[in-house]
């Protein structure tokens, strides 16, 4: 087998899954391999990878019972396989980036700025640190570029950047950031790769909707709002995070001696969402498959797409119009019963979908009676992490 040189490996490490893609350098970037451990810390973690010719290992119940030691076991294979040896940078994605507005090189003053801004992101950053730091420790002259999710929203006027409290917490960084930057930033990618004229010079509504779920409003290629705001816990509705949600509970919550602060912050991060209502599951396809028979999971799919519809309304209203609607994540781009709920009722705004082409999951949702161009992407985070490390480190 002739090895492919250079490579960059990325990686994308979540709390209960970690994503990782090896792609040869070149114009285009070329991805040889690609994989994840999901199910990490509920009993028999799952470690998926598949080449560019299709399926290359399947390998079910590891012993992953939380994301250090899926990190670990993921660093053993990684570097049992022949395409390890081609690896000249690793990019990692990180979630929160202050205001940082591009990708940069590792260094050590880049993980001593990570590790001050812990309080920010305490669900995502202490992982994202410990895998630089073990590919550092492995590997010690490997480059490594961190690509922030935050810094696609950098873009966003001052106005949507503000949160209405005191002034004095804006110097401690206290505002807005918004999430998903490189799911947002391949899905404008690809519209300019269409040719759909509202990436450039028009009014772009996206919806990550997944596990994890925001949306964003785009003009003119850039970022001039988004759901998710000082956390990724806020805004739209999740899998397991309520997104918005009244301030004054955690006050109610805690005077009535049911919660403390931490048990708070486990509620909204992993205990609400499409869970919390369902009390089931924060799946959407658990949910849909016995909505006829649970009034409690028909709720939570109710809700969610009524969340979904409202954000677009509001979107909508910021960009003051609409000309591409995108729908992205995993159940953006395969749930077409949702989309047709979300999307219902909204003609007067001129997004109307083809029920055929929806059922089909096809790349244009849109007939010719809507005047909005509704449109299914799949979105590579992956590819955007690789992209960024070639630029920053002038590979290929």
């Amino acid at each position: 087998m002739t090895l492919p040189a250079p490579c960059i490996l990325t990686i994308n490490g979540g709390s209960s899954s970690l994503k990782f893609a090896l792609y040869e350098t070149g114009d285009p970037l070329r991805r040889l391999l690609d994989g994840k451990i999901d199910r990490i810390g509920q009993g028999g973690a799952h470690l998926i990878v598949s080449d560019s010719k299709g399926k290359r290992e399947d390998r079910p119940d590891l012993d992953a019972p939380d994301p250090r030691a899926a990190m670990d076991f993921l660093l053993d294979w990684l570097e049992a396989q022949p395409e390890f040896t081609s690896v000249a940078a690793v990019g990692h994605r990180v979630v929160h980036g202050m205001k940082r507005s591009e990708p940069t090189r590792v260094t050590p003053e880049l993980i001593a700025e990570l590790r001050r801004i812990l309080p920010y992101d305490p669900d995502h950053l202490p992982l994202e640190i410990e895998l630089i730091e073990a590919f550092s420790r492995r590997h010690p002259r490997l480059p490594q570029v961190a690509c922030f999710d935050t810094a696609f929203h950098r873009t966003m006027p001052r106005i949507a950047q503000l949160l209405p409290i005191p002034r004095r917490y804006q110097a401690e960084g206290v505002e807005r950031y918004g999430f998903h930057g490189l799911s947002y930033a391949y899905l404008m990618e690809e519209l300019l790769r269409l040719g759909d004229p509202a990436a450039t010079r028009g009014r772009v509504i996206l919806a990550h909707l997944g596990s994890g779920a925001s949306m964003a409003a785009v003009r003119d290629g850039k970022s001039i709002d988004t759901s998710m705001g000082f956390t990724p816990a806020s805004g739209l509705m999740m899998g397991t995070r309520p997104g918005d949600l009244d301030p004054g509970l955690m006050g109610y919550l805690t005077r009535a001696g049911q919660m403390t602060e931490a048990q708070f912050q486990e509620m909204v991060n992993h205990e609400s969402g499409l869970l919390g209502v369902s009390e089931t599951s924060s799946d959407a396809r658990d949910l849909l498959a016995r909505e006829s028979e649970d009034a409690r999971a028909a709720e939570a799919i109710a809700l969610f797409c009524y969340q979904v519809k409202k954000w677009i309304g509001s979107f909508a209203a910021a960009l003051g119009g609409v000309d591409t609607l995108v729908f992205a994540g995993g159940i953006g781009e395969n749930s077409a019963l949702l989309r047709a709920r979300v999307c219902e009722g909204l003609s007067f705004l001129g997004i109307e979908l083809e029920a055929a082409r929806n059922a089909e999951n096809a790349p244009l949702l849109s007939g010719d009676a809507g005047k909005v161009r509704v449109r299914v992407i799949r979105t590579d985070e992956e590819r955007v992490i690789a992209q960024s490390t070639a630029r920053v480190l002038k590979l290929g």
